[in-house]
C-alpha cells in the first residue's frame, strides 16, 4: 500500500477533526427532554416530537403562588408565538412552600378555568434536590442554568429551536418583560 500523499493526509485529519468538532459542537447538542422520557399531567406519555424544531419555554408552575398571576402572561405569549413556533410548557412542583398540593385533575381544573391555558402541562416534579426530574438536571446543568438550583416557582428557561438553553430567568422575570420577548423573537428567528 501506498502511503498517503502529505496534502491528501493533511486533508483526512482536518475533516476528522472537523467532524469531532461537530459531534460535540454545543449547537448540536441533544435537546433537555432528550432521553427523559416526558408525561403530561393526565399521566399520559407526552411527546417530544411536539417540541423538536421549536423554541420552548419550561416553566416551573405552582397555583398558590404569589407569581401565579403569570399564567395569564404566559398564555398571551403562547398566543402570540405558537404560531411562529413557541411552545409555553408548563411544569408544577410542589417544592417551594408547598404552592401546589393539587392533584393534576385540579391543577388542570385551576389552570384552564382561572387563566384559560391551553399550552401544555406536564406532570408535577421535583426540580431541586435528589429526585429532580431528569429534564431538570439537564436544563440546570445547561451553561445558561449555570448548575445553580431553582430558586422558586415560575423560573423560566428558554430553548433554541436547535434544543440549546438560550437563557434562564428568575421568578420576577414576567411574561410580558421585554428582555424575555425579545430573546424569543430573536430564538423564534434564528434557525436550527
Amino acid at each position: 500500500m501506498r502511503p498517503q500523499r502529505p496534502a491528501r493526509r493533511r486533508a483526512a485529519i482536518a475533516f476528522a477533526l472537523a467532524a469531532a468538532v461537530f459531534a460535540v459542537s454545543p449547537a448540536h447538542a441533544a435537546a433537555p427532554w432528550a432521553g427523559a422520557p416526558l408525561q403530561a399531567l393526565d399521566g399520559s406519555a407526552f411527546s417530544a416530537d411536539q417540541l423538536q424544531g421549536k423554541v420552548v419555554l419550561f416553566v416551573n408552575v405552582a397555583s398558590f403562588c404569589g407569581f401565579t398571576k403569570q399564567y395569564a402572561g404566559l398564555q398571551a405569549l403562547y398566543e402570540a408565538y405558537a404560531a411562529k413556533g413557541l411552545v409555553v410548557v408548563g411544569v408544577p412542583c410542589n417544592q417551594f412552600g408547598s404552592q401546589e398540593p393539587g392533584s393534576p385533575e385540579e391543577i388542570a381544573t385551576f389552570c384552564k378555568s382561572e387563566y384559560g391555558v391551553s399550552f401544555p402541562i406536564l406532570e408535577k416534579q421535583d426540580v431541586n434536590g435528589k429526585e429532580r426530574s431528569a429534564l431538570y438536571q439537564q436544563l440546570i446543568s445547561s451553561k445558561a442554568g449555570g448548575g445553580n438550583d431553582i430558586k422558586w416557582n415560575f423560573e423560566k428557561f428558554l430553548i433554541g429551536r436547535d434544543g440549546n438553553v438560550v437563557a434562564r430567568y428568575g421568578s420576577r422575570t414576567a411574561p410580558d418583560d421585554a428582555e424575555l420577548k425579545t430573546a424569543i423573537e430573536a430564538a423564534l428567528a434564528a434557525k436550527p
